[in-house]
C-alpha cells in the first residue's frame, strides 16, 4: 500500500531530568546532535512522505538549519510546541500537508530508532489503523500506593513497553484528539485512542530504541552507535 505519512517529531521538552541547559536535543553522539539521527531514519524511510519537527521556540532556527545542512529535504517545518505533549503534536498536525493520510509521531529524543522499524509499525498501520512500536517486559513490575508499598503484581506476560513511532491514520488520530477531555494528562499518543475505545496494534520493536532522558542514557545511545558503526 502507497499513502501520504506525515512524520511528527516531537522535540519541545526540556532537560530537567538531563541536567544541561541547552537542549538535550543537540546533545553530541558521537559528535552528531541527537536529533540528527532521529531526522536521519526518517528521511531514509520511502514510506515517510514529509516531517514536521515540533521544537522548543529558541530551538526551531537550529534544527532548520540542522536539517539543510545535513540535506534532510523531507523536513517541511520547524514549528513552537504547546503546553503538554498533546498540544505539540497538535501543533505538528496543524503544520502538516493536507493531504496526510497517516501521522507517525515520533519522539526526537529517541534517536536510536531505525528506518527497519519505521517501516514495520507504518506498514502495521495500514493495515489496522493505529500501531505503536514496543517491545516486552522483562523485569517483574510492581504496582504500588502512595506509601511506596506493593499492592500486586500484574503479569508480566502482558506487559509491554511501548516506544515510538506511533502511527494512525489521520480521521482515527483527529477525532481522537478532538474527543480528549484533558490533554495534558495524555503521555502518549496511543492512550487517545484508547479512551475512546480503539485499538492499537504493537509491533516487536528493540530495546535499543531508547529514550535520552539522564546522563547515562547518553553513555549507552553512544555504545550502542558505536557498535552499529563496526564493520
Amino acid at each position: 500500500m502507497s499513502a501520504f505519512v506525515s512524520a511528527i517529531i516531537v522535540a519541545a521538552g526540556g532537560s530537567t531530568r538531563m541536567g544541561i541547559s541547552d537542549s538535550k536535543q543537540f546533545i553530541p553522539l558521537l559528535g552528531k546532535p541527537a536529533i540528527s539521527y532521529t531526522l536521519s531514519a526518517f528521511q531514509n524511510c520511502a514510506l515517510i512522505s514529509e516531517i514536521v519537527v515540533v521544537s522548543r521556540a529558541q530551538d526551531i532556527d537550529r534544527i532548520f538549519a540542522l536539517s539543510q545542512e545535513c540535506g534532510f529535504d523531507k523536513v517541511i517545518a520547524v514549528v513552537e510546541g504547546g503546553a503538554c505533549r498533546a498540544e505539540s503534536v497538535k501543533n505538528g498536525i496543524l503544520a502538516a500537508d493536507a493531504q496526510a493520510q497517516y501521522f507517525a509521531i515520533h519522539d526526537g529524543a529517541r534517536p536510536l530508532i531505525t528506518t527497519e522499524e519505521i517501516n514495520a509499525v507504518v506498514e502495521a498501520a495500514f493495515e489496522t489503523g493505529a500501531a505503536t512500536v514496543g517491545t516486552a517486559v522483562t523485569d517483574t513490575i510492581k504496582v504500588a500506593d502512595e506509601n511506596n508499598v506493593i499492592v500486586n503484581t500484574p503479569e508480566r506476560s502482558t506487559l509491554r513497553a511501548v516506544q515510538t513511532p506511533q502511527v494512525f491514520e489521520k480521521e482515527l488520530y483527529s477525532f481522537a484528539l478532538s474527543d480528549a477531555d484533558d490533554l495534558e494528562s495524555v503521555t502518549d499518543d496511543c492512550s487517545l485512542i484508547e479512551k475512546m475505545g480503539g485499538e492499537v496494534l504493537i509491533v516487536e520493536g528493540s530495546r535499543e530504541n531508547i529514550k535520552l532522558t539522564t546522563p547515562i542514557d547518553v553513555l549507552i545511545a553512544e555504545s550502542i552507535l558505536s557498535k552499529r558503526n563496526q564493520p
